[in-house]
């Protein structure tokens, strides 16, 4: 796909909203950030640009990586949509909850574990971690995760996110899953590897930045994404211009205006550096 050019850096006088994806997108797969990233968003968010980090890692996982990039004050969008958070030093953890949307998930996750009786279920405990049948291997899931006695009590309560994993299962079985046994109430979307994440009705990454574009005054064309997963792809038809990682699978590089380079390679880096006005930098 040949890569769109960028629209010419937008008038001193407008605000641009800017969504950002964080792993496979900003952080390399060892789990670090260049330098020359977070240098790069700090002189973006100098330009009078807000940098939303847009994510499917819940708060206690995305608190971290704002704080990296030393993002104090803004806002979040946490657990693929569903949670809005704005930033805040002053409030306990750095954050307040402005936003949430829940469903509940007693009817998928029933259909699920008669599908995949082995597979390793998570609900999400807002601010705290996970509510798991049985514990994911280390490093997979962010926060504390609590094994509860029964499935029901998985499934009691409403809920804002839902994450499936099903070790030896590929990615395929899984579209194929969900498609058979019509989960068409909630919002899916499946990871690299056997991973599936819940969502509600409605919500995506790009639902929560709408939200968010309405509340900032910023106008639909002054916004831009970047991402490289499935659950990225409304996001990135929603902006104005948007950006797909040269790791993201095809379906997603076909939706972006351009297709950046690998993570690794810090392809998000021109990106950004084209958002970054000199002029404006000069005068502060």
């Amino acid at each position: 796909m040949s890569q769109a050019p960028m629209r010419p850096p937008l008038d001193n006088d407008m605000w641009r909203l800017i969504g950002l994806d964080i792993d496979g997108t900003l952080m390399h797969w060892g789990g670090g950030i260049s330098p020359a990233v977070v240098s790069a968003i700090e002189q973006v968010r100098m330009c009078r640009n807000h940098v939303i980090l847009a994510t499917g890692r819940n708060i206690v996982g995305t608190m971290p990586v704002a704080q990296a990039l030393g993002i104090r004050r803004g806002w979040a969008v946490c657990s693929n949509g569903a949670v809005t958070v704005r930033l805040n030093p002053a409030s306990p953890g750095g954050y307040d909850i402005v936003e949430t949307v829940t469903f509940n998930p007693r009817a998928a996750l029933e259909l699920i574990r008669e599908e995949m009786p082995d597979a390793f279920f998570a609900v999400e405990d807002l601010g705290v971690g996970f509510r798991v049948n049985r514990e994911f291997p280390m490093g997979e899931l962010e926060g504390r995760q609590r094994v509860v006695e029964s499935f029901d009590d998985l499934a009691h309560e409403e809920a804002t996110r839902v994450v499936i994993r099903a070790p030896g299962q590929d990615v395929s079985h899984f579209d194929d899953l969900v498609h058979r046994i019509g989960l068409n109430d909630v919002t899916y979307a499946v990871g690299y590897s056997a991973w599936l994440d819940l969502t509600p009705p409605g919500v995506s990454k790009a639902s929560a930045l709408e939200a968010l574009r309405r509340q900032l005054g910023v106008y639909p064309d002054h916004t831009v994404a970047a991402g490289d997963g499935n659950n990225d792809t409304e996001m990135l038809k929603w902006a104005g211009h948007s950006a797909a990682m040269g790791s993201a699978p095809e379906h997603v590089r076909a939706l972006a205006d351009e297709v950046l380079a690998s993570v690794e390679d810090d392809g998000i880096l021109p990106l950004l550096q084209r958002l970054i006005d000199p002029d404006r930098l000069a005068v502060l």
